[in-house]
């Protein structure tokens, strides 16, 4: 089948590193290696933050021209190389989807959307008119995927029925970071030699940009936790860059030396670098779920997290990490300090990880997922 893709936030080809552009390219992978031919029809950025109603409706007359467009375009394809399906990636009021919707609808070809979020607080807010959007799109849409069932409650009474609403779990190419962690031994001598680090020393990890909000937020957060732990023999590797990068510099500084700036590592070292390490650790404040969660448990490593969002669905507590109340900062202490102290409780939780990655969150199993969604809502539609 051939798949109209289009991320409004952010285009799987945008230039800055995300867990969400990252997700975004995963899901192109997906639906490629299950047989489907996947094209970018547009990289037009619908996103708006500041709540500005007139550039909304900048972004809605220049997404009603582009789709006018594309129809156009289409139309001249034979009908064997036009799109059987539009999908659109991450779906919320910041940045609604104002091509899919009308391009689908002229076409006649199914809508669907992964990854949705609707706050009804925007509704006669600054983000109004992005908020309706979002609504009309989703009462349009013939699947709706989620990848976070924390998003149901909101999304559920928009769609057109129940039915409509598909649970896929977060996933990964999992293979790359089993082979770095069968590798761990050299890539922890690379590491060590090329950031200064002491490989008798457990070596924990926080990956994540650095941007003011939710993400501060968790450095913060993280600073306070390792603060009272220093009796103990670590070093924090931060991955990870960004425009918030002195205020995290600053928030960790109380930890001295013990903390490695890493920067912004590109995908493909991102095994390696993480299977190096002992402990995933990340507060997760907000957190919708958390690409960067699920890529150091691939790689081998326990995780202690902040249980929000969808973070409970990748780190089983007790088995793969150890999930703490959100923003309690003296629980996430006791729990680092726990796996610190207890090395064979680190390498049973790392064991379960990859485990668990390997059965649930794998890029095979989440293509399957996905054509079959696809065969049922392509099959309803005709």
């Amino acid at each position: 089948m051939r798949i109209a893709f289009y991320a409004p936030l952010k285009s799987p080809d945008h230039p800055v590193p995300s867990g969400d552009r990252r997700m975004a390219q995963l899901l192109g992978l997906a639906l490629q290696r299950a047989g489907h031919e996947v094209e970018l029809p547009t990289d037009l950025r619908s996103y708006d933050g500041s709540g500005d109603l007139e550039e909304q409706r900048r972004l809605a007359t220049l997404g009603g021209k582009v789709a006018s467009e594309l129809v156009a375009y289409y139309r001249q394809r034979p009908p064997d190389q036009r799109p059987q399906a539009w999908l659109t990636y991450h779906l919320y009021y910041k940045a609604p989807d104002w091509i899919g919707p009308r391009v689908a609808a002229q076409l006649g070809i199914p809508y669907l959307v992964a990854e949705a979020s609707v706050a009804m607080k925007r509704a006669g807010g600054p983000w109004s008119l992005g908020h309706e959007a979002v609504l009309a799109a989703l009462k349009r849409a013939d699947a709706v995927i989620t990848l976070n069932p924390a998003d149901d409650a909101g999304v559920l009474p928009h769609l057109a029925g129940a039915d409509r609403l598909h649970h896929v779990k977060p996933f990964l190419e999992s293979a790359p970071f089993a082979h770095a962690a069968d590798h761990r031994a050299e890539h922890r001598a690379t590491v060590a030699r090329d950031f200064g680090l002491d490989p008798a020393a457990a070596w924990l990890t926080a990956v994540a940009m650095m941007r003011q909000g939710d993400k501060l937020a968790s450095y913060r957060m993280l600073g306070e936790a390792l603060a009272p732990l220093q009796a103990q023999d670590w070093q924090l590797l931060v991955i990870g860059d960004g425009p918030a990068r002195g205020d995290v510099e600053a928030t960790l500084a109380p930890l001295g030396g013990r903390v490695r700036y890493l920067g912004a590592l590109a995908p493909e070292n991102m095994p390696a670098t993480l299977a190096a390490a002992d402990l995933c650790v990340w507060p997760a404040i907000n957190e919708a779920w958390g690409m960067a969660i699920l890529e150091a448990q691939a790689a081998g490593l326990p995780v202690v997290a902040g249980s929000f969002g969808g973070v409970p669905q990748l780190v089983a507590d007790g088995r793969t990490g150890i999930l703490t109340p959100p923003r309690d900062v003296a629980a996430f202490t006791r729990a680092v300090d726990d796996l610190l102290r207890d090395t064979a409780r680190r390498r049973n939780y790392a064991a379960a990880a990859r485990a668990k990655v390997a059965a649930e969150h794998d890029i095979v199993a989440a293509g399957a997922a996905l054509d079959a969604i696809l065969a049922a809502t392509t099959k309803v539609s005709a």
